[in-house]
């Protein structure tokens, strides 16, 4: 039988804002002179219980910077402008669709505040797709990714046994995370996190689109 439930991270997931982030952060180092290691950010991406950027261009600089605001502001609209590009990705919105057609219970599981969640799902017009969320607001920054708090919030507000939830995820601690609330993980390497091997998930694959109830129902023999 299919999963109870399927569990989505969004940034890099649903919306690949990871990629620009990065983009952007990096031209505010560069801005300074200053590179920013693709590697170093990548080991970061899924989490929220890490350093500001801008903390991390002081420390790196060896100095405070005397206009963060302007800074905080112009890497902020060159975000955004680049995000404005973006298309959701491949395979999320018909999969979401077919679970929820079959009664599978659907879910955002993210460690971004849930105003940027809503507000990127309304801009494309699926919030609806994704009626429960889970977010940074709900377990607080330290108990994101890769603690379990977010994945079994999000099977409980659907009521549903964790270990009957696939999560669907871009980062390795978003896998690791998952592992720990008990749910069957599908790894899919993308933009930031291409490279990774995911050798924690059940199951790696290229783009969500590559994924139906059919074979999400084979994690659970």
């Amino acid at each position: 039988m299919p999963p109870d439930a399927i569990l989505f991270d969004f940034d890099g997931l649903v919306l690949d804002t990871e990629t620009s982030e990065f983009l952007t952060v990096a031209e505010s180092f560069a801005d300074h002179g200053l590179d920013l290691s693709r590697d170093d950010w990548v080991a970061i991406i899924g989490t929220a219980d890490h350093p500001h950027w801008m903390d991390m261009l002081e420390e790196a600089l060896g100095r405070p910077l005397d206009d963060r605001e302007a800074i905080l502001e112009t890497r902020r609209a060159r975000h955004h402008a680049r995000i404005s590009e973006e298309p959701l990705r491949p395979g999320v919105i018909e999969l979401a669709t077919a679970a929820t057609e079959a009664g599978v219970g659907v879910a955002i599981a993210s460690s971004s505040p849930l105003d940027w969640v809503t507000g990127h799902l309304q801009r494309f017009d699926v919030d609806h797709l994704f009626p429960v969320k889970a977010t940074r607001d709900d377990v607080g920054k330290e108990r994101t990714k890769p603690h379990p708090d977010l994945f079994l919030l999000a099977a409980e507000r659907l009521g549903v046994d964790p270990t009957r939830c696939v999560v669907l995820e871009d980062s390795e601690p978003g896998v690791i995370a998952a592992n720990a609330a008990g749910c069957a993980t599908v790894g899919v390497p993308a933009g930031m996190t291409a490279e990774l091997a995911f050798t924690h998930a059940d199951l790696v694959v290229r783009s969500v689109a590559e994924l139906d109830l059919d074979r999400l129902k084979g994690l659970f023999g």
